[in-house]
């Protein structure tokens, strides 16, 4: 059973960069493509960056092109969401989620899903 564990939230101010990284384990058939999602206060979860298995970003939601960067170390089982010019509307609960085969970019997609870690932008 894959494991992720997300890190790296905490509060910010506009203009700011956080790291967010998901730590994976028990991938043994891995590795895997990951997502990061994110879950803005009363809002549906909604998808962010999804790094495919071999390092190749096969996504990154339009208004965080040019602010995101999603990467992975495979040899240390993490992949990465670095965040800049961080916004108030980038608040929300980040997750990170695997899955083997990607083709919809949607929740249905990844069968692993870590607990969040909280990133909160003030204006």
């Amino acid at each position: 059973q894959v494991r992720l564990l997300e890190s790296g939230g905490g509060l910010v101010q506009a203009g700011g960069s956080l790291r967010l990284s998901c730590a994976i384990s028990g991938s043994a058939d891995g590795p895997y493509a990951v997502g990061w999602f994110r879950q803005a206060p009363g809002k549906e979860r909604d998808i962010v960056s999804v790094i495919s298995a071999k390092g190749g970003t096969l996504y990154l939601e339009p208004s965080v092109k040019g602010r995101f960067t999603i990467s992975r170390d495979n040899a240390k089982n993490t992949v990465s969401l670095q965040m800049n010019s961080l916004k108030p509307e980038d608040t929300g609960v980040y997750y990170c989620a695997a899955g083997a085969i990607i083709t919809t970019m949607t929740e249905g997609d990844f069968d692993s899903w870590g607990q969040g870690t909280l990133v909160t932008v003030s204006s």
